[in-house]
């Protein structure tokens, strides 16, 4: 459910940033995921389709990246892998201070709309924002 939430944030985003450039509409939108945020690429793109319905982003293509959980450890200096369940100690040195340095996100990364200038034939230019 913690995805609902999310995409109402990522959508608003999307939005937010295609009126700013007065696109017509948004063809496109590229996120990248961390693996710690438990986030289900499966339920965002569920979201996504009808949350955006009726607005700039209805049918835009969603790409999700997945980035991968790191852990750095504050003893060592080590850096290592990190998925869920999060280790309770370095691995390399069995340190417990260790810093997820990676892998906890969510963002948009890029967002590719049609501009509000129609040319012949009705079309717009692609845009990249």
């Amino acid at each position: 459910m913690h995805e609902l939430a999310i995409t109402q944030a990522l959508l608003s985003i999307v939005l937010e940033a295609a009126e700013a450039a007065g696109a017509r509409r948004v063809t496109a939108v590229e996120l990248t995921v961390g693996a710690l945020t438990g986030y289900v690429d499966d339920s965002i793109r569920f979201y996504f389709e009808r949350l955006s319905e009726g607005t700039l982003a209805e049918g835009a293509l969603l790409r999700i990246r997945r980035e991968p959980g790191e852990g750095r450890c504050q003893t060592c200096g080590g850096a290592f892998p990190v998925e869920p369940p999060l280790l309770p100690a370095c691995p390399l040195c069995g340190s417990p201070d260790i810093r997820i340095a990676g892998g906890n996100r969510c963002i948009v990364e890029r967002i590719e709309v049609e501009d509000g200038d129609p040319h012949p034939g009705g079309e717009g230019h692609p845009q990249r924002q």
